[in-house]
């Protein structure tokens, strides 16, 4: 048998928007088949460089906290590593083992445990929830509480409602916001891939972090496309987020999102593999023929058609009423390019038709426009 020459992904235009690991993603999902366009949404602040985390370090130490929460593992790690190059990673993990301390989940349990942090307590379910059960069971007002949080800026937190109610119920609350990060420059590849989820040029749009989730609706708004980018990812650009945490900020938007079940970078990928073909692929049967159709290719009976960008367009204005008449003013307005010429129309038909290897797979239908001969349509469609 010949191999396929076609891999999960083909045909399929994924947006990567991680800071870290994003070419071991993108090299994951090009693997797999995909088109693979990355930018990075944020850059980090370097640890050694934290003035603020540096300030908060030495504020803990002198007056140290009564309950310490952990959140990510990575993040904790990060806060002991840059309190070493400092002087001072001792005298910290002496000021939190006075403390209570709790872990949001098996990654920040192993970081605390390294650091001869012992948790009092941690979820199974790695629930920010759970834990604000655990903390407001036991009592908190008038306590004070550090909450390790990763990835944050001066005027955003990726647990917002989580500090909030540890406030509301009594607790003097100091964020310690590890790896930091600041919004990528203007005019560069990050605005290019963010005005690409606007005009839906990809099939989904990959997150790792609620920070890149942030830094994504802030740019579209600063760049006047926030209703394009939002409407985009509640359509047919499919948001995939690496976890919940990262898909809270979407959540609250009413976008819909997909997660695997392992918060990890390998996991996403399969996941991304799995589920878009799912989501973004359209497969008929047309003409004695199997027709499925991705993101910038067709398939005809496990055969990759490259078309161009009016061959996509008119297939996908086909498939949208298989079996249809489609009428040649409406494929007008679908071409790319907004012209106002039917005879364009006349053309990509035909190009397409010689592409799909099969002229019986878009039928004429006089006086009126196109349609594809779908096989379970045999009366014709009106």
């Amino acid at each position: 048998m010949p191999e396929p020459d076609w891999a999960p992904l083909t045909g399929f235009r994924v947006a990567v928007t991680s800071a870290r690991r994003a070419d071991e993603l993108s090299t994951l999902l090009r693997r797999r088949g995909a088109t693979v366009t990355s930018a990075a949404a944020i850059e980090m602040v370097p640890l050694p460089d934290d003035d603020e985390l540096h300030m908060h370090t030495e504020a803990l130490i002198a007056a140290p906290p009564d309950v310490v929460v952990a959140t990510t593992g990575i993040g904790l790690r990060g806060w002991i590593a840059a309190a070493d190059g400092w002087g001072l990673a001792a005298d910290l993990t002496a000021a939190l083992s006075k403390a209570r301390i709790v872990s949001r989940g098996p990654k920040a349990t192993g970081a605390l445990r390294a650091a001869g942090l012992p948790e009092e307590w941690s979820p199974e379910s790695e629930s920010s929830r759970e834990v604000m059960q655990y903390l407001r069971e036991g009592g908190i007002e008038g306590l004070r509480i550090a909450v390790q949080l990763h990835g944050a800026t001066a005027d955003w937190d990726p647990f917002p409602e989580f500090l909030d109610e540890l406030r509301a119920a009594g607790a003097e609350v100091v964020p310690i916001r590890v790896y930091r990060w600041h919004p990528v420059p203007r005019d560069g590849a990050f605005d290019a891939l963010v005005a690409g989820v606007a005009e839906h040029k990809f099939d989904a749009v990959s997150f790792t972090s609620a920070p890149a989730v942030a830094a994504m609706l802030m740019r579209a708004t600063e760049m006047g496309v926030d209703d394009k980018v939002l409407a985009a990812l509640r359509t047919d650009v499919h948001a995939m987020c690496v976890g919940p945490v990262t898909a809270r900020p979407l959540v609250r938007l009413g976008v819909p999102t997909s997660a695997p079940e392992r918060m990890r970078l390998g996991a996403l990928a399969r996941h991304i593999t799995d589920e878009l073909p799912l989501l973004q692929s359209r497969t008929v049967t047309v003409a004695g023929h199997v027709l499925e159709i991705r993101g910038t290719c067709v398939m005809v009976d496990g055969v990759v058609k490259e078309l161009p960008p009016a061959g996509m367009a008119t297939i996908r204005a086909l498939a949208h009423r298989p079996g249809q008449v489609v009428s040649r003013g409406d494929l007008l307005g679908a071409l790319p390019g907004g012209g106002t010429d039917t005879h364009a129309v006349e053309t990509a038909v035909l190009r397409l038709r010689t592409a799909l290897g099969d002229k019986n797979i878009v039928a004429t239908v006089v006086k009126r426009g196109y349609r594809l001969a779908v096989d379970d349509d045999p009366a014709g469609a009106p």
